[in-house]
């Protein structure tokens, strides 16, 4: 008996597909892979602000994607951006296949799990580590601490930047716009001037 074969997502999808797909209150995940670590970050409801979450000490693939797993669970993830480590030429190298496949193996665990691969966007990550230490240096972060938070405030650095992206891009005005108005016509609708 043949094997059906499921349908595969696309691995990734343009920055604003990632926000035309998502509901109102789900997420985006922001994560910067390492080879040690992945940093991540999270935005909040509206998708205007990214805050560092934490950092996952790699171990084994299965455990990475588990823990990857609860969170989109607990925080309602509706998307990754994901930074891709481009040479500065432009070019990919090692590091963008090595990023590039472990998005692969997210989406089969995920198959395998029977979950909906949660889609995800690339982001040019170049010098985003290189900014953030520069930023930790300058308010005068110890060694130790800065090796504890860089990789989620660099995942923040990457989702802060496609998030403002979307929100000034021409290619995706809804995320320009305010929320539909209310056609009641009351508009003392949070007025406190009383």
């Amino acid at each position: 008996m043949a094997r059906k074969k499921k349908n595969k997502p696309p691995i990734d999808i343009s920055l604003a597909e990632l926000v035309a797909g998502l509901t109102r209150n789900q997420r985006l995940l922001g994560l910067d892979l390492g080879t040690k670590t992945i940093g991540l970050a999270i935005s909040d409801t509206g998708r205007r602000i990214a805050s560092p979450l934490e950092t996952i000490q790699r171990t084994r693939f299965g455990k990475d994607a588990e823990r990857l797993q609860a969170i989109c669970a607990e925080h309602e993830i509706g998307g990754f951006v994901l930074g891709l480590p481009l040479n500065m030429d432009g070019t990919e190298g090692p590091r963008a296949q090595a990023t590039r496949d472990f998005c692969l193996s997210m989406r089969d665990f995920w198959r395998e799990q029977d979950l909906p691969a949660i889609p995800l966007a690339f982001w040019d990550e170049r010098l985003s580590t290189v900014a953030v230490t520069r930023t930790l240096l300058e308010a005068d972060t110890s060694r130790a601490k800065r090796g504890e938070v860089v990789d989620k405030m660099a995942a923040s650095f990457i989702l802060q930047g496609a998030l403002d992206r979307l929100r000034l891009s021409a290619d995706h005005p809804s995320t320009a716009s305010p929320a539909p108005e209310d056609d009641t016509g009351d508009d003392t609708e949070g007025d406190t001037s009383d």
